[in-house]
């Protein structure tokens, strides 16, 4: 008499159970044992990460659909550059597994949660950016780095429409409004394309940044840069998630860089061309960084995301009030952003 099996019996094993399989075998290849691996926290990508502690390495983990390679492309490009980024130690492209340098786990955020100099680290920081631009103007790679043009700027305002307006407020915007929002965004866009371009990181803040033993800073998470607008790592830099450095210290750190690129010879506009770019691109960026957080909450189930969102409408409204040229679209964004009553 035949005798019958539960269906989970011959079941495949489940994606995740292949996946770390995958891992530990690759792993094992390397002459590495995971069982001494220990899990990093994880960012807003798909990327999963885990330190090796006795052999000073990290292990990355791109499991499809991301992509390792342009990983790779961009850190062959800023090492040649002087910067400090993670050495690739082995790599499987075709599994989406990197062995990387471990640059250490105390990053900028750290040091000034503990009370150190904020002058002097971002003085640092911002010569990382003046340092990339300026390499960037010797280089001509290829395949190039991907353009940060209209149709990319498009993209990421839409998300501020879509997850924040639409998903967290619940807004459907009538079509004049609609109109007045498209116009504002098409300011912005104009205004990014008609700055000087130059390499771009695309997500230079304090949580990327790694305090070395040496006093250096390295540089990780640069897997998504472009070639875009010369004030975006400046924008990334200046409006922090974890703090409101306040508009006056902002303006000074902003002079600073803007004195220092142009003794280096980058093609900057004058100083109040300049900042007046940077307050549209802070905008920019914030306006995005919105609508990520709301997906990142609605989407993936990260809801601890949502407590930057007052911190970023402040930034948001701060701009709004500061530019002359956005003050007609203040009467659709006051209700959106500076009400007290909004969630």
């Amino acid at each position: 008499m035949s005798q019958s099996h539960p269906a989970s019996f011959f079941a495949p094993p489940h994606p995740s159970e292949r996946r770390t399989a995958q891992r530990h075998a690759w792993l094992r290849a390397q002459g590495l044992d995971f069982a001494r691996a220990e899990a990093i926290p994880g960012d807003a990508s798909g990327r999963r990460y885990w330190r090796l502690p006795a052999d000073g390495l990290i292990l990355m983990d791109a499991a499809p659909p991301e992509d390792p390679l342009p990983f790779l492309r961009v850190q062959r490009r800023f090492l040649r550059l002087g910067l400090r980024v993670p050495r690739v130690h082995g790599a499987h492209l075709g599994q989406g597994f990197l062995l990387l340098e471990d640059l250490g786990s105390r990053d900028l955020k750290a040091a000034l949660d503990a009370g150190e100099d904020p002058d002097t680290w971002m003085a640092q920081a911002m010569t990382i950016i003046i340092d990339l631009q300026a390499g960037s103007r010797r280089q001509n790679p290829r395949p190039p780095l991907p353009s940060f043009d209209a149709a990319h700027i498009g993209t990421e305002l839409s998300l501020f429409r879509d997850w924040y307006l639409a998903r967290h407020l619940g807004l459907v915007l009538g079509p004049e409004t609609q109109t007045r929002l498209h116009s504002c965004f098409a300011r912005l866009t104009v205004n990014a394309l008609r700055e000087p371009q130059t390499w771009v990181h695309r997500d230079f803040h304090a949580r990327n940044l790694i305090c070395l033993e040496d006093g250096e800073l390295g540089v990780l998470d640069f897997q998504d840069a472009v070639r875009g607008p010369v004030s975006y790592d400046l924008a990334s830099l200046l409006w922090d998630r974890y703090w409101d450095w306040g508009k006056q210290r902002r303006r000074d750190w902003a002079i600073r860089f803007h004195q220092t690129a142009q003794r280096r010879g980058l093609p900057l506009r004058g100083q109040g061309d300049f900042l007046r770019d940077l307050g549209r691109m802070g905008l920019q960026r914030n306006l995005k960084i919105l609508g990520i957080f709301c997906r990142l909450a609605y989407r993936d189930g990260k809801e601890e995301y949502l407590q930057f969102l007052p911190r970023f409408r402040a930034y948001v409204w701060e701009a709004m009030k500061a530019d002359p040229e956005l003050r007609p679209y203040q009467a659709d964004f006051a209700p959106w952003i500076s009400s007290p009553c909004v969630p």
